[in-house]
């Protein structure tokens, strides 16, 4: 792995898992312990340069989810949803004792990290959440509306069916390419980033893709045949059925008795998370992309946005805060492209 300088790496054994775990060390007397998720098909990697930026009172730690970066290699359970992925997760803080004896800790995520958090402050005390970009609170894809009605009981259209197969061979083979438009490195300049963005370390951006494990426990998963379109609907195994509704919802967070601070960023031209979101098979359909599509009223593009702003509404009615950042011409990652301004708002957030 590329790892920057400033930043350590260490292995950390839990009861859980063998996780890799990044660094940068306060230097000055510790304000905060702040927490670092990734998202799907990337690393830890990915969020170095927003470690280094932090302020000089701030311990911050990124940690490689099971199956990603150097973390060990392990089944998803999707049927937990992103449970597997938040109690590793508080696996490592617990044994590194981040927060203090409270375990109090501030949790950054990003996409399906940001879902991963939510699930977290569900079943575990944080001081504060931030949300990047984040799943909606009832996965991704097979609802409709924003209170995210389920659209089958199987989630037809969604979980690991929908994976591009020459993009999870291209993941297994580590392909380095731009040739193709399912590479990953295509992938990442079309999807993760707004067109046109460029960064002097997209090599270790593709890099961190590229530990991504693949396979039906990990990524995309199992899928399972159904009689609705498309023919196909979640497994019970691997990443991406890990959002399928009928395993993910944390709306809960809107009963939470003590509820964290949130801090909602994303971009405007997200390309994975929005509401009609072409990573979402039904807006594949309705675009004609795929054939057969039966229509809006049976299979209608989840409103993946509208979902997040009406759960945080609620959650903001029934007692608790949360802060929208909308950075206009960005896309699924404003940690990258506009790393000055989400410094800015995250150090708001904390403070």
């Amino acid at each position: 792995m590329t790892i920057f300088e400033g930043i350590t790496a260490e292995t950390v054994q839990t009861p859980r898992l063998r996780a890799n775990v990044l660094r940068r060390p306060a230097t000055d007397a510790v304000r905060r312990t702040v927490v670092f998720v990734h998202g799907n098909v990337s690393s830890s990697l990915f969020w170095q340069p927003l470690m280094l930026a932090l302020p000089s009172d701030i311990d911050a730690y990124a940690i490689d989810l099971r199956g990603f970066g150097g973390s060990e290699t392990l089944p998803v359970d999707a049927t937990r949803g992103l449970r597997d992925f938040s109690d590793d997760l508080h696996s490592v803080v617990e044994e590194l004792g981040l927060g203090g004896p409270d375990l109090d800790v501030d949790l950054v995520g990003w996409s399906m990290g940001a879902g991963v958090v939510m699930q977290y402050a569900l079943d575990h005390p944080a001081r504060t959440l931030t949300l990047q970009a984040p799943v909606s609170p009832y996965g991704f894809g097979g609802t409709r509306g924003t209170d995210g009605e389920r659209l089958t009981p199987d989630d037809a259209g969604v979980g690991a069916g929908g994976a591009n197969p020459d993009f999870v061979a291209r993941l297994e083979t580590g392909d380095t390419t731009e040739e193709s438009p399912t590479s990953p490195r295509a992938v990442y300049r079309s999807a993760y980033v707004a067109a046109g963005f460029v960064s002097e370390h997209e090599d270790v951006w593709v890099e961190s893709m590229l530990t991504t494990r693949t396979g039906p426990d990990n990524y995309p998963g199992d899928s399972v045949a159904t009689e609705p379109w498309p023919g196909f609907a979640a497994g019970t195994r691997g990443v991406l059925n890990t959002m399928a509704p009928q395993y993910f919802d944390v709306s809960g967070i809107v009963d939470l008795p003590t509820k964290p601070p949130i801090l909602w960023v994303h971009g405007s031209v997200d390309a994975i998370v929005g509401d009609a979101s072409y990573f979402d098979i039904n807006q594949l359909g309705a675009a004609g992309v795929i054939p057969g599509w039966p229509g809006a009223d049976v299979a209608p593009p989840s409103p993946m946005v509208a979902q997040t702003r009406t759960v945080l509404d609620a959650y903001a009615a029934a007692g608790g805060t949360y802060h929208e950042v909308l950075f206009e011409g960005a896309g699924h990652s404003p940690h990258l492209e506009r790393p000055a301004e989400f410094l800015n708002a995250l150090a708001r957030h904390l403070a």
